[in-house]
């Protein structure tokens, strides 16, 4: 039988430290060789919908030690609506019931059977947050208690909940380009954590005397400048655009999740076409060059690189661009949770399988 799961049932059977845990063991077996990060593919056409664009998106991965191949599938509207003065990336509900389309089928490396099929949301949201709390731990100093979160959307909620989940936090400070949006955050997440959350109207009043500074937003313009940052901060994007060039170049150690993230190979588009995730700031700047070098995540994890030697030094992390490694990882670990509880709808694998040679 072949399961399928539910974004709930996700959240139901793994937490963060799970997927902070798992992400960290696929890092060092990618390090070693032992996994497949595997490509990626951004395939983007016109659409009927206005200043908008459609991208079907697609990721793999095989982890043999673990018996599972997986592959995400997002097939996407995009917009780039221009929102109190900056332009922002926006995903545009329009399947039935105002609903996003994105995928996870897990497979079987032993028999090439589909194991299970789930919703790729929560885990999108978990594997993002899981990640930028490894380069914490890797790179933040030892001691850092007080966070600054610039945003305040689902993202930034995974971002509390997995920077928590691996340092002693006491204090976060939070901006949003709307503050109302901002105070209902701190309001809602502040219980679920038990940290004090304080709202503020400016980014620089958030970010000053913070030890670490989380961007999680969905701004295609700078969102953290060079003047916010701080002697011994560690800094952390999601995307590119977030952290201002000039922030990461004066860093002083910088690491990246995937230095192919800077480049744009994995695009490919129709009628010429150029969608604005193409007009990275670092992916497109001569000076940015050395990001294609840096240490990697899975570098930090395996002591192949340093992620900082003193106090003073400010340390970058950028967390752009997933891998279906994390998918593979934490997709085996949750098929196993699901079958020892019984959680999920199994349906007959005939459905996904044929009895002709393709």
């Amino acid at each position: 039988m072949t399961l399928v799961l539910s974004n709930d049932q996700v959240a139901q059977l793994l937490d963060i430290k799970d997927v902070i845990h798992t992400l960290e063991e696929g890092y060092r077996q990618a390090a070693a060789g032992q996994a497949i990060l595997g490509s990626r593919a951004d395939l983007n056409t016109i659409t009927s919908h206005p200043e908008s664009v459609y991208q079907l998106k697609s990721m793999s991965s095989v982890v043999p030690s673990l018996g599972v191949g997986a592959v995400r599938i997002n097939s996407d509207i995009l917009s780039y609506p221009t929102v109190e003065g900056k332009v922002r990336r926006q995903k545009v509900p329009l399947a039935p019931g105002n609903r996003w389309t994105g995928l996870v089928l897990l497979f079987s490396t032993e028999t090439g059977e589909p194991l299970m099929i789930f919703p790729d949301g929560v885990m999108q949201r978990l594997r993002v947050a899981g990640t930028s709390a490894l380069g914490a731990k890797y790179m933040a100093r030892s001691n850092a208690d007080t966070v600054a979160l610039i945003g305040s959307g689902w993202q930034a909620g995974g971002q509390v909940i997995a920077i928590s989940a691996i340092k002693n936090i006491k204090k976060f400070r939070v901006y949003s380009m709307t503050f109302q949006n901002c105070k209902v955050f701190c309001e809602t997440m502040s219980p679920e954590i038990e940290v004090d959350m304080e709202p503020f109207g400016n980014v620089g009043d958030a970010v000053s005397r913070s030890d670490i500074v989380l961007c999680a937003t969905n701004s295609n313009e700078n969102v953290l400048l060079n003047d916010h940052v701080e002697p011994g901060m560690h800094i952390s994007s999601i995307r590119d655009n977030e952290i201002a060039l000039a922030a990461i170049r004066n860093a002083n150690v910088t690491a990246m999740h995937d230095t192919k993230s800077m480049d744009f190979g994995n695009y490919e588009s129709t009628h010429g076409l150029v969608i604005k995730d193409q007009e990275k700031e670092a992916g497109n700047d001569p000076r940015m060059n050395y990001l294609r070098s840096v240490p990697t995540l899975p570098d930090l994890i395996t002591k192949k690189a340093c992620g900082r030697v003193s106090d003073e030094q400010v340390t970058c992390f950028l967390n752009y661009r997933g891998l279906a490694l994390q998918f593979a990882v934490c997709g085996a670990l949750l098929y196993k949770r699901a079958k020892e509880r019984k959680i999920g709808n199994a349906l007959p694998t005939e459905w996904f399988t044929e009895d002709v040679l393709s």
